[in-house]
């Protein structure tokens, strides 16, 4: 994409990342911006976000994490996906181009969506995706629970999605409330929700995997193997089970903190 940030600011972006729902959100973010960036990957596996270092970045030990060079001349520390959007428009998207004027009532539908991502699909769907796909045992009430709940949840969206004019969520355009949603339905089967459920939000998920950034970025800094896995269901039990290792190893890890 052609840059657009202003250039009296030259932005110094570093993203420490990984290929998940929520790690691929700002490399798209960024790539609809246009914003130059260095892209550190974060391997979870080995359980690199809990090295001090990166702590120093996100004491919380979670992808995705940026720095920037403030508007001070000083470094700056994001972490939370929500915060590192609304940081990179508020900072760099004088044109408006995936946000609305600050203060317009726009500006605050978008941010009752992302803030919905945050609180509600992410973690409700991130929790459908352990005990789907990495739990060491199966528990029927935690995978139902957790299923039905973002079940729910995209029901919500799918009336949003019914609604719209533009095919987007807020207004007339794609926003980071779009971005900040695509990655989970992106990745619908992978917590044992069928799409096909909801069918204006699945044509909203090819509507965004069709922009040049979303599909740039949701390799960033790894190959998205969604449809792949998809389309190969021992390939995805395979990888289920590789990733549980390194889930429970973290866990474990953790509790001993």
């Amino acid at each position: 994409m052609a840059v657009v940030f202003d250039t009296e600011r030259v932005p110094d972006i570093t993203l420490f990342s990984s290929g998940t729902p929520n790690g691929i959100k700002i490399p798209i973010t960024l790539e609809e911006l246009g914003l130059p960036y260095k892209t550190v990957k974060i391997d979870m596996a080995k359980n690199t976000q809990k090295e001090p270092w990166f702590l120093e970045i996100n004491p919380n030990g979670r992808i995705p994490a940026l720095t920037d060079t403030f508007s001070d001349g000083e470094q700056i520390r994001l972490f939370e996906s929500g915060s590192i959007m609304q940081y990179l428009v508020e900072q760099y998207d004088t044109k408006h181009l995936i946000s609305y004027p600050k203060g317009s009532r726009l500006s605050y539908e978008v941010n009752n969506w992302l803030f919905f991502m945050n609180a509600g699909v992410g973690p409700m769907q991130g929790q459908a995706n352990h005990f789907h796909r990495y739990a060491p045992e199966k528990i029927q009430y935690g995978v139902d629970r957790y299923q039905n709940e973002t079940r729910r949840l995209y029901g919500v969206l799918e009336k949003q999605l019914a609604k719209s004019t533009s095919g987007y969520m807020v207004g007339d355009k794609c926003t980071i409330a779009d971005i900040a949603h695509w990655g989970w339905v992106h990745a619908a089967f992978w917590a044992g929700i069928d799409i096909d459920e909801f069918p204006h939000l699945k044509a909203w998920e090819a509507r965004m995997l069709e922009r040049p950034a979303v599909n740039k970025g949701r390799n960033i800094p790894d190959r998205d193997r969604m449809q792949e896995l998809a389309a190969n269901k021992e390939l995805a039990e395979s990888s289920a089970r590789e990733a549980s290792k390194w889930v429970m190893k973290g866990q474990e890890a953790d509790a001993k903190k």
